[in-house]
Order: C-alpha cells, then sequence, then structure tokens
C-alpha cells in the first residue's frame, strides 16, 4: 500500500475525472456505510429504464458498454486511489447486478430475491468468489468477483424456479 492511498474518497476526488465518477457509482460509492450495497442500487433504475425502452440486444450492449467503461474507470481509479480494489469504486457492482437483472425480468419481487441473493454472495464470497477477490491485480479482477457473485445469485434463482414453480 502507498503512503498517497485515499483513505475515503471526497466529492472532489469524484468529480475531479470522469472515471471516478464512473468507477464511484456517479456518487454511491462515497457512502461511509455499505457502499457496494448502495452501488448495486444504482442498477435499478437503470434497469428499469431498459425494460421499459430497450429490447434485448439493446440490453446486452448496455451490458458491455458499463462492463467495459466500468473496467476503464476502476482502472485509473484504481491507480489514483492506490489499492486494487477500494470499496467505493462500485460500477463493478453495477455492471454484474445489471447482467442478474437482465435474466431476472421486471417482476419486483424477484428483483428483490436477486437483490438480496447478490449482495450475499459479494459480501460472503464463498469460494472461487474469494480466491477471486484476492487475486484482484487490475480492473478485470475488480469486475470478476461480482460477475462470479451474479452468477451465483443466477444459479440459486434458476434453482428455486426449478423447485417451487408448478
Amino acid at each position: 500500500m502507498h503512503a498517497d492511498v485515499l483513505k475515503a474518497p471526497t466529492l472532489a476526488f469524484l468529480v475531479s475525472h470522469p472515471a471516478h465518477f464512473v468507477a464511484l457509482g456517479f456518487g454511491a460509492g462515497l457512502s461511509p456505510i455499505a457502499p457496494g450495497t448502495f452501488g448495486t442500487l444504482v442498477a435499478f433504475p437503470v434497469a428499469w429504464l431498459l425494460n421499459a425502452y430497450a429490447d434485448t440486444a439493446a440490453w446486452l450492449l448496455a451490458i458491455v458498454f458499463v462492463t467495459t467503461v466500468g473496467a476503464w474507470s476502476a482502472q485509473r481509479t484504481t491507480r489514483a486511489l492506490g489499492v486494487a480494489d477500494h470499496g467505493s469504486i462500485v460500477i463493478d457492482e453495477i455492471a454484474a447486478f445489471l447482467l442478474v437483472l437482465f435474466f431476472v425480468g421486471s417482476d419486483p419481487w424477484r428483483q428483490l430475491l436477486a437483490f438480496v441473493l447478490f449482495r450475499f454472495f459479494d459480501i460472503v464470497k464463498p469460494p472461487p468468489i474469494r480466491q477471486i477477490d484476492r487475486a484482484t491485480t487490475n480492473a478485470v479482477g475488480v469486475m470478476a468477483d461480482d460477475f462470479a457473485a451474479a452468477g451465483f445469485a443466477l444459479i440459486v434463482m434458476a434453482i428455486g424456479e426449478r423447485l417451487f414453480s408448478a
């Protein structure tokens, strides 16, 4: 860890570069409590807009776009913060949860369950998520553990759907 590591990014840091603004989830990452949870919440209005106005191709393009721009912004912001996966960087949660919401659909109860499952797996980090998180040395790693948590959440949702549907 460098001596110049920024402990908690400020509003000035957030607006000092577009990459920081994106990486910190448009400000959600500045939350002093549970920034990852607040970052995940940012995906909801994006998904609601996509559900209302976008077809499948546009949805997928949006996920790819957010992931790509997110990786770029996370890389630039990790360098500025001096930490490989600073807790204030939440674009990874946003991108990964958008993928979850794409598969979950627009039912609010399914979205709520997906949110709880995603946050559970992102926080608890069962294997191999924990190993992916520990191996994080660049923006791809920052994004990868959240996409693994998204995969776990989707698998549990699919199993639940299979077990509990008539």
